[in-house]
């Protein structure tokens, strides 16, 4: 997408011009010979993973995509088609399915030609065309600085319907990133950071680790010239490296097969981008990358423990370095286990373990379900899994613009992620995320009237960060059921809550309420018992309790308030932390000298 000919479609591609039916069908009943066909090689890849293809469809669509960019080019000279063929291309390698091809093919033809996308739908149906307008960007001419904003935004809505709009979307850029080095430096360094900052986490929120290794490699290249001219050095200059894998290969090949378990043993060499946040994070002087091998067992998931435990007898395991991701698989599909042991030579080695369907998964993510389909799933079914996805659709229409939305975007694909439990089920959240945006997450209406929560069975502050595998139980108005006396609490969310939620979703949801409400007054005696009950909650998390107010109106007149009701009202304003309250109130009743 970066012909320097042509226009952009305004609204998704409609174009005021129609190309004459004549000649889209000249193009579509035309072709080159096998000897110079330039979709021979396309083709081929494609029927290597899905024999039963039409190829026909595929150069029905070349024919049109060439016929529309004739006479543009790109700005290393070359004809233009060579860059959608390119992106086909990537799709095929992945094991996408025709129609992916086809609108890969076409992905440009409604943003940078005279091909509408009325002709588009009437040529190859809605299928292919809500692939292609889900990728074409909005024109500048129309919204100046919104445009970039306004078209991820749009990707993402159709995304939500079929996820095979971001699968050309990446495979897009990243043909893009390879031909880098025909645009000026300026350029390159601001497409590698976009692609840094949005692109290459939403191709590992799709769990497509076979792009986003060499997205990686490509954005690190441009971005930190000098770092990745020395990882490259080292790399081709370890004349251990291959001695030490095969060795180590070998030897779990060896106990694997004493212990009857059915495996493939490979070494498992990291990228340069991996290598690179390694040495940085460790503060090495010079690139550090440990050794790391890949286990793929022939069986069930049970198989893969057992190679575990083969492993573990073979080497020492190192405490606190394993990870069970078949438990509890990461938001974007992945499952395995991890563990580091101290393999020969008391070299520090890296092992994965997998059966062969989650190797698979782990290699193309989203994209396995196209490349070995299964009955029943098709793409409506391998949208439905990403719970990420379904996360951000939900706070996208009460984004104001598209600025707003493509800030959170990057702020939610920049978090890492935790997983806690809630009403029975396992919730995505970003790092760092409390009560509260677990609240908004399981409803606005449970957001907004979130009164208290409990974290593994215990009361625990609303600002409390939440962490992996926390069990967590939320208190609103309606489910309190007596244990709290909070039913004085103003309706709606609190101001307060802004300076410590975590998620996008959250943060909207807060805002959307004080946009929609005037902060409803509160009387000083409502304030009163708020703040007599805030000090009973804060209590039990310390197993304290109150039998009267004699001892808060001794920490009141020690404190110098003229009242209890003063220092009540000043919890509830947060001018004083009501755990600053009880800690004073245990220490003076624990300590009365």
């Amino acid at each position: 997408m970066d012909v320097d000919a042509g226009h952009s479609a305004a609204l998704g591609g409609a174009r005021s011009t129609e190309i004459p039916l004549s000649r889209r069908l000249r193009a579509l009943l035309s072709w080159p010979s096998a000897e110079d066909d330039p979709v021979t090689r396309l083709a081929r890849t494609h029927r290597s993973i899905h024999p039963g293809a039409d190829i026909a469809a595929l150069r029905r669509s070349y024919a049109i995509a060439e016929s529309m960019h004739r006479g543009q080019f790109r700005k290393s000279g070359d004809a233009y088609i060579t860059h959608p063929l390119a992106v086909a291309q990537i799709c095929a390698e992945l094991g996408m399915d025709t129609v992916t091809l086809m609108a890969a093919l076409l992905h440009d033809t409604v943003e940078d030609t005279r091909y509408t996308l009325q002709a588009l739908t009437s040529d190859f149906g809605p299928e292919v065309a809500h692939l292609v307008d889900g990728v074409t960007k909005f024109d500048k001419a129309f919204y100046g600085k919104a445009a970039e904003a306004e078209t991820i935004r749009k990707m993402i809505i159709a995304a939500g319907k079929d996820v095979r709009v971001l699968i050309i979307k990446l495979a897009d850029r990243l043909h893009n990133m390879r031909t880098l080095d025909a645009r000026s430096p300026a350029s390159r360094a601001r497409i590698a950071r976009a692609t840094q900052e949005v692109l290459v986490p939403l191709c590992d929120r799709l769990g497509i680790q076979k792009l986003k290794r060499e997205l990686d490699d490509v954005v690190l290249r441009h971005l930190e010239p000098e770092a990745y001219a020395r990882i490259d050095e080292f790399v081709n200059n370890r004349p251990d490296w291959e001695p030490y894998h095969n060795d180590v290969v070998n030897q779990a090949r060896v106990v694997l097969r004493r212990d009857k378990i059915v495996a493939e043993v490979k070494a498992r060499p990291r990228h340069y981008y991996s290598i690179w946040k390694d040495t940085v994070a460790g503060n090495h002087s010079v690139p550090f990358d440990l050794p790391r091998i890949a286990i793929v067992v022939d069986g069930p998931d049970t198989d893969c423990y057992a190679a575990l435990g083969s492993i573990h007898c073979l080497w020492r395991p190192v405490p606190g370095r394993f990870k069970d991701f078949i438990a509890a698989p990461k938001n974007n599909l992945y499952r395995s286990l991890h563990t580091t042991v101290i393999g020969p030579g008391e070299r520090t080695l890296e092992v994965l373990i997998r059966t062969r369907a989650m190797d698979r998964s782990a290699e193309y993510g989203i994209a396995a379900d196209f490349r070995y389909p299964k009955p029943g799933v098709n793409a409506a079914t391998s949208t439905k899994q990403l719970d990420w996805l379904r996360r951000v659709l939900t706070w996208e229409p009460d984004t104001i613009d598209g600025a707003q939305f493509l800030q959170s975007l990057r702020c939610d694909l920049a978090e890492t992620q935790i997983q806690v439990f809630a009403e029975g089920r396992p919730i995505i959240l970003p790092a760092g995320s409390t009560p509260v945006d677990l609240a908004y997450e399981l409803g606005t209406d449970r957001g907004d009237h979130c009164l208290a929560a409990k974290i593994n069975g215990r009361l625990a502050p609303l600002s409390s960060e939440l962490e992996e595998g926390d069990v967590v139980e939320i208190f609103t108005e309606s489910d309190a059921h007596g244990e709290l006396d909070l039913k004085v609490a103003p309706p709606g969310p609190r101001r307060e809550w802004l300076r410590f939620v975590k998620s996008p979703h959250a943060q909207m949801q807060i805002n959307r309420w004080f946009a929609e409400h005037q902060e409803p007054g509160i009387s000083i005696s409502d304030k009163v018992r708020l703040g007599r009950a805030t000090i009973g909650l804060t209590l039990r998390k310390h197993n304290r309790g109150l039998a009267n107010d004699l001892p808060l109106r001794r920490l009141a007149e020690m404190q110098g308030y003229p009242d209890l009701e003063t220092l009540l009202v000043a919890v509830v304003d947060r001018t004083v932390e009501p755990d600053t309250v009880v800690e004073q109130l245990i220490a003076m009743v624990d300590r009365p000298e």
